[in-house]
């Protein structure tokens, strides 16, 4: 039994994993990090984990598994795995969740794929049908972009809108701003994978994208537990 973590900006996500399904997913607040072990239906033979949370999170992970006696396998950027290429200008640098998530898309999607991991932060990413990452970008997310116009405007409010094509009032202009930056972002990533590619929408914001996506496109939970899954299988 694999204990997949996935330490993100906001939460940290975990799910157990038997080798060929998945016994449970979740999610924690990082106050109730101490909690994990309870919450788990069965104690791991080990942890696979990738972390963008910083260093203090790296430690208590560490920290976690040493207090199980178990051992811990981080998954890092690198040039090449589980049949995906890493076309970052420095492989290492590119955040371990959207290589994770890459990791998922090749296994999940057997053509081209837009990959977006809808979370705090927006990342849009190009695999091609050879499994070669291209690129992508990073954005705010949409709760960060309405919280960026709210804490630096004189008069815009943290809005609590509605997408609207062509909105009427503040709140609705803010909240359907925020999707049509984030759905062209996707649509201009879309354009160089061709039209045969499907976006896999990921994220706690990806329900949001979905319904006005106007492109191939699947929700995927997890997608950064699903690559955590599939590179705990090569280690």
């Amino acid at each position: 039994m694999i204990l997949c973590l996935d330490a993100g900006n906001s939460r940290l996500k975990c799910g157990l994993f038997d080798g060929s399904g998945w016994r449970m997913q979740g999610a924690l607040d990082y106050q109730a990090f101490d909690d994990l072990v309870a919450e788990l239906p069965q104690m791991p033979a080990r942890i696979v984990a990738c972390n963008v949370a910083g260093e203090p999170m790296r430690l208590r992970i560490e920290a976690l598994a040493g207090s199980l006696g178990i051992a811990l396998d981080w998954l890092t950027s690198c040039a090449a795995a589980c049949g995906v290429s890493n076309g970052y200008d420095k492989p290492a640098q590119l955040g371990a969740d959207r290589w994770a998530a890459l990791i998922a898309a090749r296994a999940l999607q057997a053509g081209p794929s837009v990959v977006v991991m809808a979370g705090t932060a927006t990342t849009i990413d190009a695999l091609d049908g050879n499994g070669v990452f291209r690129g992508g970008l990073i954005l705010p997310g949409l709760s960060l972009m309405r919280a960026a116009l709210a804490g630096n405007t004189a008069d815009l409010p943290y809005a609590d809108g509605h997408y609207k094509s062509l909105p009427t009032n503040t709140d609705d202009a803010i909240v359907s701003g925020a999707l049509h930056a984030t759905l062209g972002a996707i649509a201009r990533i879309h354009q160089t994978l061709g039209a045969d590619a499907v976006c896999l929408l990921s994220g706690g914001a990806a329900p949001a994208l979905a319904p006005q996506l106007d492109l191939p496109h699947r929700l995927t939970d997890n997608l950064v537990l699903e690559g955590l899954a599939r590179y705990s299988q090569t280690v």
